[in-house]
């Protein structure tokens, strides 16, 4: 991600902190879902600043549940990752999800995979997303708005970690109007 002047002082004057959120969902009308919590997140935690496209995704970790759509945004806020995270948890809620079964099929699912560029240790809350640099389906929408944006632990930009992936999932760019 680029910054200017304009926006490092914003920050700075006001405490914004970056939060990058990944959006998936492989059940029913899975890119009204994405919307709702699109919705729900800027009604919630903060306006969202930048937005991927949406990309279809092979199923991870399941590989017999139904295609996902995966979507990477960006947003401002004032709000500490901890909030955060208890929001996005909170939203999946409302939207219906329901956690059954690890890697299993849902409606909704938000993860954080940055907050600034700080490294989070916390019980349910792990930031940068510790499984983000092996998933294509992660890395193709992060790559496609923060190529240059650096991974606060392996040290490398978004673009590096995509180019080095061994995921061979099926990830495509969608266009939806």
């Amino acid at each position: 991600m680029r910054y200017n002047i304009k926006s490092i002082v914003h920050n700075i004057c006001y405490n914004m902190n970056d939060v990058f959120l990944l959006l998936g969902s492989n059940l029913g009308d899975r890119n009204s879902f994405l919307q709702q919590a699109i919705g729900h997140i800027e009604s919630e935690i903060a306006p969202v600043i930048k937005a991927s496209a949406v990309y279809e995704t092979q199923s991870w970790g399941k590989t017999d549940s139904p295609d996902y759509l995966n979507q990477v945004i960006v947003l401002q806020t004032e709000l500490s990752a901890q909030v955060v995270l208890q929001k996005v948890l909170a939203i999946e809620k409302v939207i219906g999800r329901i956690r059954e079964e690890k890697w299993g099929q849902r409606i909704i699912d938000i993860d954080v995979l940055f907050y600034n560029s700080d490294i989070i240790n916390q019980p349910g809350l792990h930031v940068p997303h510790p499984e983000l640099h092996t998933r294509r389906f992660t890395l193709e929408p992060l790559a496609e708005i923060a190529p240059s944006f650096i991974h606060p632990v392996l040290n490398k930009s978004i673009l590096q970690l995509k180019n080095e992936l061994k995921d061979d999932l099926v990830v495509k760019k969608l266009y939806l109007s």
